[in-house]
């Protein structure tokens, strides 16, 4: 195996979570009384480039199909997060009705439906059928396809190069990072922007957050290893900024290398940040797998603990960074008998790998149970606000991630 970037021979492990099924396979009743589908969730990092990826095992058609169930719509705080992030952008860079705008893995359009309000010609490219057909419906155009270098040619070809293209929680998605990166740069007009999201290595390590591991991730990302594959696209970072999305993410901005605009200070500051913090230093990486085994014994601990002292526990948020955890630790309807969640995708159906069942949140109210254990503690905030009623029969609510805290 090798490295997705610069080909380098992998030979060091970064994390091993054994075998799971893809995080966002959910099932339905049926699919109970068929075999599943499990694959290795080991990530190595490169003592190169410092890219840290997944063990290679599966096409990228096998994680997001027709009936893929994450809709980002479902969270009002990414709604609000990305709504600020049009505004933004319209602004910093005059987009008007002469602009064009495309988004790769537009989802639902939860973004781009700004812009159409905001009359900037827009193109969404989602390959999931189940999401495209919700941005469709919206009004949105979308090319429901892969996007790589074979796209961006064709779309150049038909001179839809854009003014600003975005990537929201994408870059971390795709198996083949260079073909990405080098699409991007040919859909992008001379002098146009690139915005990349995507959740920072650095942060993952520095607060264990190995929920976030899972086979839809291939590429774990430092400002550092994006810098280099964006050089070798020719394209240059030019600035950045810190997100606290999704536990802490980056924001960078990127143009065709011979632009003539300045480089951010911020930009040499953070690389420099991340190798005094030991991105660049083997040792970084060796010593995580013990901190993930601590959380994981840690949570099941704590679960036991509970069901012997004749607790109720529910859990709140069928998302993949809880299925991550809970395939991990062994977790099954014994110890957490059921999870509720907002999306109606999801409802009737059983998280992968622990057939948990996923209720409404409304079984909440009607159950009552003594603890709410939130598995997307990056949006704890949001959940524990809207399900504050809780408390009216002394319910509490737990995170474990990056250590036990109780709200």
């Amino acid at each position: 195996m090798k490295c997705r970037h610069c080909n380098h021979p992998l030979e060091h492990v970064f994390l091993d979570l054994g075998f799971a099924p893809p995080s966002n396979a959910y099932l339905t009743a049926d699919d109970l009384n068929a075999p599943e589908s499990y694959f290795p969730l080991k990530l190595f990092v490169c003592d190169q480039c410092w890219l840290v990826q997944t063990e290679d095992y599966a096409q990228a058609d096998e994680l997001f199909n027709s009936d893929y169930a994450y809709f980002s719509s479902i969270s009002q705080g990414w709604l609000d997060h990305a709504a600020h992030y049009v505004e933004q952008m319209r602004k910093r860079f005059e987009l008007n009705a002469q602009s064009y705008v495309i988004e790769v893995a537009s989802n639902d359009g939860y973004l781009l439906k700004n812009f159409v309000s905001a009359g900037v010609p827009c193109l969404g490219i989602e390959p999931t059928s189940s999401t495209a057909a919700v941005a469709e419906a919206l009004g949105i155009p979308v090319l429901r396809e892969f996007f790589g270098r074979d796209l961006a040619k064709h779309l150049a070809s038909e001179n839809k190069q854009a003014d600003l293209i975005i990537g929201n929680n994408v870059f971390a998605h795709v198996p083949d990072i260079n073909d990405f990166t080098a699409g991007l740069k040919d859909a992008l007009k001379p002098g146009g922007i690139i915005t990349l999201e995507f959740p920072h290595l650095l942060r993952l390590i520095e607060e264990t957050q190995f929920d976030t591991v899972y086979h839809e991730h291939f590429s774990y990302l430092s400002m550092h290893t994006v810098s280099r594959i964006f050089e070798k696209a020719g394209l240059r970072i030019w600035d950045v900024e810190h997100l606290t999305t999704h536990g802490g993410s980056l924001r960078v901005y990127g143009c065709h290398t011979d632009d003539p605009r300045m480089t951010n200070t911020t930009v040499q500051e953070l690389l420099e940040h991340e190798q005094n913090q030991g991105l660049q230093q083997l040792s970084t990486y060796q010593a995580f797998q013990a901190r993930a085994n601590r959380i994981k014994n840690d949570l099941l601990h704590y679960l036991i603990e509970q069901q012997r002292a004749g607790k109720t526990i529910a859990a709140y948020g069928a998302a993949a960074k809880g299925n991550t955890l809970l395939n991990y630790a062994g977790v099954k309807p014994d110890l957490l008998p059921y999870v509720c969640d907002a999306a109606p995708s999801k409802q009737g159906k059983y998280l992968p790998g622990s057939h948990i069942p996923i209720l409404p949140p409304t079984a909440l109210s009607e159950r009552q149970p003594d603890l709410v254990l939130i598995l997307p503690w990056n949006i704890a905030e949001e959940i524990i606000t809207q399900h504050a009623y809780i408390r009216e029969w002394g319910g509490r609510f737990v995170t474990v991630v990056p250590t036990l805290k109780f709200f």
